[in-house]
């Protein structure tokens, strides 16, 4: 199949599999695990943080953040947009008793920072305690700059707020604007890391922070089924993604705009590439039925998601000549 649906179903490599085959392991509850706490401080090392905390998913890590910096009755201020609010189940206030409090993002994926102040609570027994701000980057494709989140961060410190980065594509952020990954993360209090989306890895995110922060985590980890117990082979193969599927990200972000240009010839298709930043292409239909489109293309082995707009997304299991094979069946298609 030719998948476009998500980064998420990439799949590892046989080098990678070879490695998690061969990884030693032991029981990680206990701290016993050599190859997860390899990753770990492998991890925390490469982004600039004290600590890392290996755990199941995307989801599983925002959530154990988020927790570990609010208490029952606190309140995070994140993007209307942002992952950690639409799609991770409300988590955060079904588990945590935490409140979200959202504030619409801009065209360029940015909270602006009038709005973000305007929402943090005083200190009044009426209101919940504001004591985080979440952000995102990549949000949907789109890359926050240094400088934003410089000045965000500069918020924080001057109301005494945490900050936490929901950093699933952060990998991407940091290749689009030619960064360090530790350039990205520097302005956060903590940052979650997915590792099995453009980096291709089977399964985990990575939670990073102080040691104290992420003493607390473990706990919370504990606490919402993270504990593990023998995955050496998991992190093994998340190791070999962060050493080895960092920088051909760039052919992932030069493949969607590829797409999103050849997209944009075909007619009863919108979809402009010069908002292509990373590896997602939006695209909005004019007088074309998506869902059949996808029907017929699914019957050609090629998947998507239709809706509108629909997100194309590339990644290292999209080859330039998998683009070319799509858009010859898409034209045949309509």
């Amino acid at each position: 199949m030719i998948d476009f649906r998500s980064d998420t179903v990439t799949q590892p490599s046989a080098e990678m599999r070879k490695v998690m085959s061969q990884a030693p392991v032991g029981d990680d509850v206990y701290g016993d695990d050599p190859s997860v706490n390899a990753l770990q401080e492998y991890a925390a090392d490469l982004l600039g943080f004290d600590a890392a905390l290996f755990t199941s998913s995307g989801t599983q890590a925002n959530l154990i953040g988020l927790m570990t910096h609010c208490q029952r009755g606190d309140e995070y201020i994140c993007g209307q947009q942002a992952h950690n609010y639409i799609y991770e189940g409300g988590g955060a206030a079904v588990l945590g008793s935490v409140q979200a409090q959202p504030i619409e993002n801009s065209a360029d994926g940015t909270l602006d920072l009038t709005k973000v102040e305007r929402a943090i609570k005083a200190d009044d027994i009426h209101f919940v305690k504001t004591k985080l701000i979440s952000l995102e980057n990549t949000i949907n494709g789109k890359v926050l700059s240094l400088d934003y989140m410089a000045k965000v961060q500069a918020l924080a410190f001057e109301r005494n707020l945490r900050m936490h980065l929901d950093g699933a594509r952060a990998f991407n952020a940091a290749v689009k604007l030619g960064v360090s990954i530790e350039q990205v993360c520097q302005y956060f209090d903590s940052v979650s890391i997915c590792l099995s989306k453009g980096l291709g890895a089977p399964v985990g995110s990575l939670l990073l922070g102080s040691r104290g922060f992420i003493e607390t985590a473990k706990r919370w980890r504990k606490t919402t089924g993270g504990g593990m117990r023998q995955a050496g082979m998991l992190a093994a193969g998340a190791q070999y993604a962060l050493e080895h599927n960092v920088t051909r990200l760039t052919e992932d972000h030069d493949n969607a705009h590829y797409l999103a240009l050849k997209l944009s010839e075909i007619k009863g298709f919108d979809v402009d590439p010069s908002r292509v930043q990373t590896n997602m292409v939006f695209v909005k239909s004019i007088n074309i039925d998506m869902y059949k489109l996808a029907q017929r293309l699914q019957n050609k082995g090629i998947l998507f998601t239709p809706g509108q707009p629909t997100r194309w997304v590339t990644h290292l299991g999209i080859s330039r000549a998998d683009i070319d094979v799509t858009l010859t069946a898409i034209k045949e298609a309509l």
